[in-house]
């Protein structure tokens, strides 16, 4: 199967929005929640993996700390708030357990930010954009590399919102998971051409 190099943001615009329809749980503390999180995320083979962090629209200031840690299986959207959580042990052992395959884009910079919480050595892990690359796919961004791959169009309206809120809306959380998820979806395809 061949795929475009390259995608134009009108052509991306006229493709269908990305839904994710599992059920998507917010992880604030160490208790049955998280329990079952970890749980659902050990049984699966691949799953989607992002980060969020609050941005900063001040030239100069310190960079914030992720907030958000987003990991994803085909049916269920586990989004960690790492400030209230942190990086409990069992968040630990999934990150660098080499079974199960983390898919993301840009991983490395998101492992070095989850490295302030917690240090930890990153295994099974899987770069989206090394692995378009292959197909010859020169998009590297999620949004556009999800309209080549699956033909849909990831919304990015709330990517600069306060990630760090005390309570997030329901249209953070429905982009948390759907960047996740997506990149475990993109990943299937590619893998299964």
């Amino acid at each position: 199967m061949a795929f475009l190099q390259h995608i134009a943001t009108e052509q991306i615009e006229k493709l269908p929005l990305a839904e994710f329809h599992g059920e998507i749980t917010v992880v604030e503390r160490e208790d049955q929640v998280f329990r079952n999180a970890i749980k659902t995320l050990r049984e699966a083979k691949v799953i989607g993996f992002d980060t969020e962090t609050k941005p900063c629209f001040v030239a100069r200031a310190p960079k914030n700390h992720i907030a958000l840690l987003q990991l994803s299986t085909g049916e269920n959207a586990y989004i960690f708030r790492l400030q209230q959580l942190g990086m409990p042990q069992e968040l630990v052992s999934i990150l660098t357990d080499p079974s199960i395959i983390k898919v993301g884009a840009a991983v490395r910079d998101d492992i070095h930010g989850l490295n302030w919480y917690s240090r930890f050595e990153a295994g099974g892990f899987a770069d989206l954009q090394t692995i378009a690359e292959k197909f010859g796919i020169e998009e590297k961004s999620v949004r556009k590399m999800s309209a080549i791959i699956l033909g849909i169009r990831v919304s990015k309206s709330q990517q600069l919102s306060n990630w760090e809120s005390s309570k997030l809306s329901d249209a953070q959380l429905k982009y948390a998971a759907i960047d996740a998820w997506v990149c475990r979806e993109m990943y299937i395809k590619l893998m299964s051409v």
